[in-house]
């Protein structure tokens, strides 16, 4: 299930909230009791781990081995 950030407009803080995607646009009360929240964007960074620098190359076609 997708998780969206919210911001309260009333109290100032920022909370998740796990719901279908069908209810992202949804009125969403924020853990104080406040109805005056707004979704906000969400960046989402994917780390693959560490990785080896490039050698140039690489592959038949890439390393230039074909005729």
């Amino acid at each position: 299930m997708p998780r969206y950030d919210y911001r309260c407009r009333a109290c100032g803080l920022t909370y998740e909230l796990n719901r279908p995607m069908s209810a992202a646009n949804d009125p969403a009360t924020c853990p104080d009791g406040h109805t005056d929240s707004t979704k906000l964007l969400s960046t989402v960074a994917v780390a693959t781990g560490a990785s080896a620098p490039s050698t140039g190359g690489g592959g038949c076609c890439g390393g230039g081995c074909c005729a």
